[in-house]
């Protein structure tokens, strides 16, 4: 029996090291790989003045790697010869990058333009208008509709630092003309 349970330990051992070498790089870096890789894959030109860096690139992150926002919010998506649907190397659409535009069901819902307006900050909102609409999915127009489409509920359990460094991050993009009917 003694020699099962040195076994048995053993292999729990093992796991729980395989286990760790498999966490997130958050879990072993604090956050550094998320920020480096942040920075790495932005497909616009950023503008870190007066930003934090850390946070535009933990932005940058959350949304081109875990978010997915290019997807609702860039229409259309990929540029000419880019789409990775197609067999074709990725290659994000930068002149209408997070402009809006993209309709979808029921007719008249259009994206958002999240780029930087001419105030400087993302959709015009401020960073608590910011915030608000994406915990609670009350649109942010004053009307009290909740946002249909956005996929708010997901976003509701973000913590403040990460909806901090999505607005960072969205406030350090470039202005972008929005697309047809985006709003």
């Amino acid at each position: 029996m003694p020699l099962f349970a040195a076994v048995c330990c053993a292999g729990i051992l093992l796991l729980m090291a395989a286990g760790a070498a498999q966490r997130p790089a958050k879990a072993q870096d604090g956050g550094q790989s998320e920020i480096r890789r942040g920075l790495e894959i932005a497909p616009v030109p950023l503008n870190l003045n007066g930003k934090n860096v850390a946070l535009v690139a933990l932005g940058s992150y959350i949304v081109n790697a875990n978010s997915d926002c290019n997807a609702c919010h860039t229409w259309a998506n990929w540029a000419a010869g880019g789409n990775p649907y197609l067999g074709q190397p990725a290659r994000v659409n930068t002149a209408g990058y997070l402009a809006g535009g993209r309709p979808f069901n029921p007719p008249g819902v259009i994206s958002a333009d999240i780029t930087p307006w001419e105030n400087g900050m993302p959709a015009g909102l401020t960073l608590d208008q910011f915030k608000n609409a994406l915990r609670t999915g009350h649109d942010p127009d004053g009307s009290g509709r909740l946002l249909q489409i956005m996929p708010w509920p997901y976003f509701a359990n973000m913590t403040d630092r990460d909806l901090e460094a999505i607005y960072e991050y969205l406030k350090a993009i470039p202005p972008i003309q929005p697309g047809p009917g985006a709003g």
